[in-house]
């Protein structure tokens, strides 16, 4: 996973800059030293980092293919959040302004649309989707092949295409790991 990824996920599991080290971990893919650039979009990677308070966060995270996306579009962010929540976020390499609330249309390659209101995360790098969205990673997502999301915001446009291969394990993993 690029350099950015791991520092973005230790800035919106804690909700800020993180506090401990970042332990990833890899599924969908054998994920060796070796991983290729290409190789890395079919691997979720799980983190875990300590907040300011002492607290532990974790996340699983997916690069974007970085063939099929805008090259502001890092991937996405399933956490996990307070009261036994899950949330997903989009990460975006050229944030938005934080108190923006971009329109975020979620394709599924195999069939169904969804266009939501979504609202911003770790000083407009991240698009806080929904909670209406998290159901579908608990779901439907984890048969679905891919996702295409296009972020708009004023006069802006970020689309990028996910793949979802290996996402049950890793959410699996996410959901056993949240509150510890």
């Amino acid at each position: 996973m690029p350099l950015f990824a791991f520092a973005l996920t230790g800035l919106l599991l804690a909700g800020g800059p993180q506090q401990g080290p970042v332990e990833p971990r890899c599924y969908g893919q054998d994920c060796g030293a070796s991983v290729l650039p290409v190789a890395a979009s079919s691997v979720w990677t799980f983190a875990r980092t300590r907040g300011p308070d002492g607290e532990t966060f974790a996340a699983i995270t997916k690069t974007a293919d970085t063939i099929q996306s805008d090259p502001d579009f890092a991937g996405l962010i399933v956490r996990c959040a307070p009261k036994g929540k899950v949330d997903v976020l989009a990460a975006l390499i050229r944030p938005f302004p934080p108190r923006s609330h971009p329109q975020v249309t979620i394709a599924a390659s195999n069939g169904g649309t969804l266009t939501v209101e979504a609202s911003m995360a770790a000083a407009g790098a991240a698009v806080l989707l929904p909670d209406e969205v998290s159901a579908f990673a608990s779901g439907k997502w984890q048969t679905t092949p891919s996702l295409a999301v296009t972020i708009k915001e004023s006069d802006s446009e970020i689309k990028g295409v996910v793949s979802l291969t290996g996402l049950r394990e890793a959410y699996n993993s996410l959901v056993a790991n949240c509150g510890q």
